[in-house]
């Protein structure tokens, strides 16, 4: 099996690209250290000092290469794609419902078992791999004592993905009842020391992606907020719901009324052991996500990625799913004869 060099390319890693994307494609690459001849982080957007840039890289580089390229950047997808045509690619893929289909053959290393079923229904004949994203060590250090009154923070919510039922119904609601609420927008530089502030975290992004029309790839802050001892309340969307399971690991925000999720969060808020989920099973969950666990999944699932690249190269044809049309005509299809066969029986 051939080891190949791998390349992450992202848009640039400056703070006009700052997200969630990239810090997983930039703790991926670092995991990958040692997994491959060499690691390197490449951008396609902005020129950096001292990162490769895409263009350049193509133009010093007949195809194939001898490279394995990894792209991941939601709309940039197909036209990374074309333009890596001929070259040995693995689409990293965080969000799903952007629309665009994969050229046969094209490996999928999905985020998320959500992820993952989303390719498995639209590209069935590519090759598929779960590698789901990592928890920063910051949040499994353990935590300090706390303090003889409990956590400061009773309840945290980041603004930014906040439903408009979570600002301004739910918080209002919650204040109302005596319940102090800290809202904190934009970047927060050490979120782990803030979830070890805070008793409760709200988190509820079913309407924000909704409104943009594509998935929640991984959700990682509910999973960082459990691994600082926190009570979570979320929503359950997308792949999100590969991590919670409400009432035994998290609890879900919007249940029913109002008057319900008022009543959770307060009783959160006063009593979190009770609340809590069970150690034993958060314990076995932030394990499947610790740093290790994950640079094995990625060791494994690059092994298969280059062999079936090495059998690509050596003359094979990649798989091709039937377009859907087709296969809902056939059903069609299958009906009419049936029927007809049905008109002649004596």
């Amino acid at each position: 099996m051939t080891e190949r060099p791998l390349r992450f390319l992202v848009p640039g890693t400056g703070l006009r690209f700052r997200s969630g994307g990239l810090a997983v494609e930039l703790q991926s690459a670092r995991l990958c250290e040692g997994l491959a001849p060499r690691v390197k982080v490449v951008t396609y957007r902005v020129r950096e000092t001292g990162r490769p840039f895409l263009d350049d890289l193509l133009q010093q580089e007949p195809p194939p290469g001898d490279a394995l390229w990894v792209v991941s950047w939601g709309f940039d997808v197909p036209r990374l794609l074309r333009r890596l045509r001929g070259r040995p690619v693995l689409y990293h893929a965080h969000s799903s419902g952007y629309g665009f289909d994969l050229p046969p053959g094209v490996p999928v290393l999905a985020v998320s078992r959500n992820t993952l079923g989303h390719w498995g229904d639209r590209a069935p004949r590519q090759p598929l791999e779960l590698v789901p994203n990592a928890l920063d060590p910051a949040f499994l250090t353990p935590a300090p004592p706390e303090p003889a009154g409990g956590r400061p923070v009773q309840v945290l919510l980041q603004t930014r993905k906040s439903s408009h039922y979570l600002r301004r119904q739910l918080v209002p609601a919650l204040r109302r009842q005596g319940v102090a609420v800290e809202e904190v927008g934009g970047w927060v530089p050490d979120l782990a020391a803030l979830f070890r502030r805070s008793r409760v975290v709200l988190y509820d992004s079913a309407d924000y992606w909704r409104s943009v029309g594509v998935s929640e790839g991984f959700g990682l802050p509910p999973l960082e907020a459990l691994a600082c001892g926190c009570v979570v309340f979320s929503s359950l969307n997308h792949a999100l719901a590969d991590s919670l399971d409400p009432g035994v690991v998290g609890w879900q925000i919007g249940a029913g009324t109002l008057e319900g999720d008022v009543q959770q969060i307060a009783a959160a808020v006063e009593r979190p052991a009770a609340f809590l989920p069970d150690p034993d099973a958060l314990g076995q969950l932030l394990a499947r996500h610790s740093e290790a666990a994950v640079r094995e999944r990625w060791r494994m699932a690059l092994g298969r990625v280059n062999a079936h690249w090495d059998r690509m190269a050596a003359g094979a044809r990649p798989l091709q799913a039937p377009g859907t049309g087709s296969l809902r005509w056939g059903r069609r299809w299958s009906r009419i004869q049936r029927r007809f066969r049905l008109g002649r029986a004596p």
